[in-house]
């Protein structure tokens, strides 16, 4: 197989820690990026240890500068971009009545507007090669109904499958391919990162202390090594009969499963309250 020049978003840890090894591993040119080069210590250790090559560069999705400036280092550096993984994102959580306007904001800019941004950056020179994949990593969230205290999060990820759906459509003549990677619980950062911000006191406080406990505790006892993740992202970018929507991991295809078995919202709630009480314990009252 050709070697490929493949960018990939969010990789300081998890799963595009994970995806920048995996396709190292196949021979292709890695660039690898993150907001921060300071974390990259952990990538660039696990690289050295298996005898890896992997490029840095510095890229913040929610920057429009950034994203520019980094796009033309890779085409500098390594040539045009053959793939691009769109994983950079937050989980930021919280009540849609009280969570602080700006932190909502961020969720949009990281994780809907972040892929848009990288991609239009990428897209020219793919139209003109007439070949190219673009891999959002998107959520089974994505998939289900939306949930309390998650909303932003889960609606910028219904928003970006949308999107990949409508990409998919408008690239196809131009031979490049768009997919959607859906992961469940996997073991990654993602719940970690969103805690920087201690949640508030008021009338969703229980509520709300109860949901992302169930979160941590799934992320904690069923998340899978985020590796099978990394491995289903290259797969689909290997091959051309992967389709729009790819679900990974058995809960992911699990809770598509009920919900399109339960066929509305109004069936689907309580048994997702019964689901969290499984892991959270009751409801708060």
């Amino acid at each position: 197989m050709t070697k490929r020049v493949v960018l990939i978003t969010g990789c300081s840890s998890g799963i595009g820690l994970a995806t920048a090894l995996a396709f190292a591993r196949g021979g292709d040119t890695v660039v690898a990026s993150m907001r921060n080069l300071a974390k990259a210590d952990p990538l660039m250790k696990r690289a050295a240890d298996e005898g890896l090559t992997v490029g840095l560069v510095q890229l913040d999705v929610t920057d429009d500068a950034s994203v520019t400036a980094a796009v033309l280092e890779v085409e500098r550096l390594y040539g045009a971009v053959d793939v691009l993984v769109n994983n950079a994102g937050v989980g930021y959580d919280g009540p849609i009545e009280t969570i602080d306007i700006d932190r909502a904001r961020a969720v949009y800019e990281a994780n809907v507007w972040g892929p848009v941004r990288v991609s239009r950056a990428v897209i020219p020179a793919m139209r003109a090669r007439r070949s190219g994949v673009i891999i959002n990593v998107t959520s089974v969230a994505g998939r289900v109904p939306g949930g309390a205290f998650m909303g932003f999060y889960g609606s910028s990820k219904h928003a970006m499958n949308t999107l990949s759906e409508a990409l998919f459509d408008e690239l196809e003549p131009f031979g490049i391919r768009v997919a959607c990677i859906e992961p469940g619980f996997f073991a990654t950062e993602i719940m970690t990162n969103a805690d920087d911000v201690p949640r508030e006191d008021g009338p969703y406080r229980a509520q709300h202390d109860w949901v992302i406990d169930f979160y941590e505790k799934s992320v904690a006892t069923v998340g899978g090594d985020p590796s099978v993740v990394a491995n289903a992202i290259v797969a689909a970018s290997d091959d051309p009969a992967t389709p729009v929507h790819v679900l990974v991991g058995e809960d992911a295809v699990g809770f598509v499963d009920l919900v399109t078995s339960l066929g509305s919202y109004e069936a689907w709630k309580p048994v997702g309250q019964e689901i969290i009480e499984g892991v959270a314990g009751p409801r708060p009252t």
